[in-house]
C-alpha cells in the first residue's frame, strides 16, 4: 500500500491535562505573538485540516480558527486515551487517520508531522520509539482503533503502550527523524517552567517573553 496522503488525514492536539509539574494551564503560554495551543494548531493546520482540539470540559480556550472542531474530554483523568477517543469520535467521516499532538510542543515542525504520516501505510499506529520509551502524542492513528481505545478505558487500561500491544504499529526509532528534524525538537514538551524557557531560548523567543 502506498504512503498515506494528508488528504484523507487530520490532526488532533490534546490540551485537557491538569498541567501540574507546570503550575499553569500550559495551553495559554505565551509563545511569541501566540500562546502555546495556537501555536500548535497552526503548524498542525499547514499539514493537516481540520485540526481537533480535545479539552476538559467546561476548560476555557483561547481564540482559534473557526475550522478547528472542539471536543471535550468524555470523562475527567482518562490521559491520553481519553483525548484520543474523544478526537476520533469528533471526526468528519471522510477522515482516516490523525496525527495526535499535545498542545506544549511549541517547536513541532510542519516536515515532521508529514515524515510520520508517511510511515503509516497500512499500519494502524506510526509512532517514534526512543529506546524503551514511545511518543505517544507525536504520533499517527488510524480512526479503526477508537473501539480498541475504548475497550481499554472500560477496563481502565489508560496507558497507551496497551494500546500498542494490540496493535499493527509501525515503530520509528527517533534516530531516523534526525534527518528532517536534527535536534528531534519536535518531540519537545513543556512539563516544567524550565522546559518552557528552554523551548522559548529555542525558539528565540526568551526576551519577548521576559
Amino acid at each position: 500500500m502506498e504512503a498515506e496522503t494528508t488528504e484523507n488525514v487530520t490532526g488532533i492536539v490534546l490540551c485537557g491535562g491538569e498541567s501540574r509539574r507546570m503550575g499553569q494551564s500550559k495551553a495559554w503560554l505565551p509563545f511569541g505573538p501566540e500562546v502555546l495551543l495556537q501555536r500548535v494548531v497552526r503548524v498542525l493546520s499547514t499539514v493537516v485540516s481540520p485540526v481537533v482540539v480535545v479539552a476538559a470540559q467546561g476548560q476555557e480556550l483561547p481564540e482559534l480558527p473557526m475550522e478547528v472542531i472542539i471536543a471535550r474530554d468524555e470523562q475527567p483523568a482518562l490521559g491520553p486515551l481519553g483525548g484520543l477517543a474523544a478526537g476520533l469520535s469528533a471526526l468528519p467521516e471522510s477522515i482516516e487517520a490523525v496525527y495526535a499532538a499535545a498542545c506544549d510542543a511549541p517547536l513541532l515542525k510542519p516536515e515532521f508531522i508529514v515524515e510520520i504520516i508517511g510511515r503509516l501505510k497500512n499500519h494502524d499506529i506510526a509512532i517514534p520509539r526512543d529506546g524503551k520509551y514511545y511518543h505517544p502524542l507525536a504520533a499517527v492513528y488510524r480512526r479503526c482503533v477508537e473501539a480498541k481505545v475504548r475497550a481499554l478505558i472500560a477496563e481502565d487500561r489508560l496507558r497507551p503502550f496497551f494500546l500498542l500491544e494490540s496493535s499493527d504499529v509501525c515503530e520509528i526509532d527517533v534516530e531516523d527523524l534526525r534527518r528532517i528534524d536534527p535536534e528531534l525538537d519536535s518531540l519537545r514538551n513543556t512539563n516544567t517552567p524550565e522546559d518552557y524557557q528552554a523551548a522559548l531560548a529555542a525558539a528565540g523567543l526568551a526576551m519577548e517573553q521576559q
